[in-house]
C-alpha cells in the first residue's frame, strides 16, 4: 500500500509540474530562417464549421501599463528575442511612400532587399495568382496585380524575415496564419475600392500588421498548445493569451511593433482594429471608423478561411452571419458608409480571387 502511495504522489507531481509549464509564459528561442512563403496556397479548405453558442463579456482588457513588473520584464525580454525585419520596412511603411509612392521607388525599395524580392516573385508566379505569364521584375507585378496588392505582398515578405522556426508545430501555426493574412489583405485590396468609403491610404496595410500580434504570440507560448490556442473564437484566445503572457495577441504586436519603431499612428490602428475583434472599444474613444471596422473584418474573415470555418466567400453575407466572434463588429459595421458592405463581399471579381487563393497547389 505504500509502494502504491508513493507512486501516486510522484504521477500527482508531474501533473502539477506539466500544468505550471503550460501556464508560465515562455519565449520560444529564435531558429534560423525556415518558414515557408508566407502566401503559399491552403491546404483544400474544410466544410463550414458550426461556431461555438457561448459567448463571454466579461473579458477585461488588459494593456501594457497595467502589466506589473515581473510579467512586462519577461514578455519584454521574449520581444527582444524576435528579429527585427529588414529596414526597408520602415521606409515602406512612412506615410508618405505609402500615399504616393510610385512604382519605379517601389520596385527600387524592394530591389535593395534581393531575397524579399525574390520571394515576392515568387508568391506572384505561384498558381495562387493564376498569371498566364511569369513576371520577371516588381514593375511588371503591379501591371498585372496592382500597386496595393504587391506592396501588401512585400509586406508580408518583409515581416516573415521575424517569425522563423525549425518546430514542426510553431511552423504550421505561421503557414495558417500566413495564409490568413493573405486572404485578409486580398479582401481589404478588394473592399477599399468601396463607394463612399472614406480614403486614408491602403487598407491593406493595417490589416497584414495586424497578424504580427499572432505571429509573434505563436512565437512566445508553449508550441505544444498552438493548435488549440488558433481555433478559439476571439475572445476566448485573447483570455488566454492575457493568462499565459499577460497581454493579448492585439497589444502584444502594438509592444512589439513599438519596440521596431514603426510609426506610432499606425501602430495604434493597428492595435484598435485587433482589438475591436475581441471587445468594443473603451468608453471615451471615438467610435470606430468605417475604415477601422472594415480592417477588423478582413482580419476575421481572413482567419475563418484560412481555418476553414468558411469554405468560401461564396453566399457570405455579413447581415446573416450571427456567429459569437462577429459580435464586437456588428455595431461597427453598421456605418453608413458600410452599406453595400454585402454587395461588395458578393462581387464575382472579389469571389473568384479568393477561391484562387483558397485553391490547392497544384501538384509539380
Amino acid at each position: 500500500m505504500s509502494q502504491w502511495l508513493i507512486c501516486s504522489l510522484a504521477l500527482a507531481s508531474l501533473a502539477l509540474a506539466a500544468l505550471w509549464r503550460w501556464a508560465r509564459p515562455v519565449a520560444i528561442p529564435i531558429q534560423p530562417q525556415t518558414t515557408p512563403c508566407p502566401t503559399a496556397p491552403l491546404a483544400q479548405p474544410q466544410p463550414l464549421l458550426r461556431p461555438s453558442t457561448a459567448v463571454r463579456t466579461d473579458l477585461v482588457w488588459r494593456t501594457t501599463d497595467q502589466l506589473d513588473e515581473d510579467r512586462r520584464t519577461r514578455l519584454l525580454a521574449g520581444i527582444r528575442n524576435i528579429p527585427r525585419p529588414p529596414h526597408a520596412l520602415q521606409r515602406l511603411l512612412e506615410p508618405e511612400f505609402m500615399a504616393r509612392a510610385s512604382t519605379a521607388e517601389l520596385r527600387e525599395l524592394v530591389g535593395g532587399e534581393p531575397l524579399v524580392a525574390a520571394r515576392v516573385l515568387a508568391s506572384i508566379n505561384s498558381p495562387m495568382y493564376g498569371l498566364q505569364s511569369p513576371v520577371n521584375d516588381i514593375g511588371q507585378a503591379v501591371t498585372y496585380l496592382g500597386a496595393a496588392s504587391v506592396r501588401g505582398l512585400c509586406l508580408q515578405h518583409m515581416l516573415a524575415a521575424s517569425f522563423p522556426s525549425r518546430l514542426a508545430g510553431v511552423r504550421k501555426t505561421f503557414h495558417t496564419l500566413w495564409n490568413a493574412s493573405a486572404l485578409a489583405s486580398e479582401l481589404a485590396v478588394r473592399l477599399d475600392r468601396m463607394p463612399g468609403l472614406p480614403s486614408a491610404g491602403p487598407l491593406n496595410t493595417p490589416v497584414v500588421l495586424g497578424f504580427v500580434g499572432s505571429l509573434a504570440t505563436a512565437s512566445l507560448i508553449p508550441p505544444t498548445g498552438l493548435p488549440a490556442w488558433l481555433q478559439r473564437e476571439p475572445e476566448a484566445r485573447a483570455r488566454l493569451e492575457q493568462d499565459l503572457l499577460g497581454l493579448s495577441a492585439a497589444e502584444v504586436g502594438h509592444l512589439l511593433m513599438t519596440h521596431w519603431g514603426l510609426p506610432s499612428a499606425l501602430v495604434d490602428t493597428v492595435r484598435d482594429a485587433g482589438r475591436l475583434q475581441v471587445v468594443p472599444l473603451p468608453a471615451g474613444t471615438a467610435e470606430p471608423s468605417p475604415r477601422l471596422a472594415l480592417a477588423a473584418l478582413c482580419a476575421r474573415l481572413g482567419e475563418r478561411l484560412a481555418l476553414g470555418q468558411l469554405a468560401s466567400l461564396d453566399g457570405y453575407l455579413v447581415a446573416e452571419d450571427e456567429s459569437p466572434d462577429m459580435q464586437p463588429l456588428r455595431m461597427a459595421l453598421a456605418h453608413p458608409a458600410l452599406a453595400g458592405l454585402d454587395i461588395a463581399l458578393q462581387a464575382p471579381e472579389l469571389r473568384r480571387s479568393v477561391r484562387q487563393l483558397l485553391a490547392p497547389r497544384t501538384p509539380a
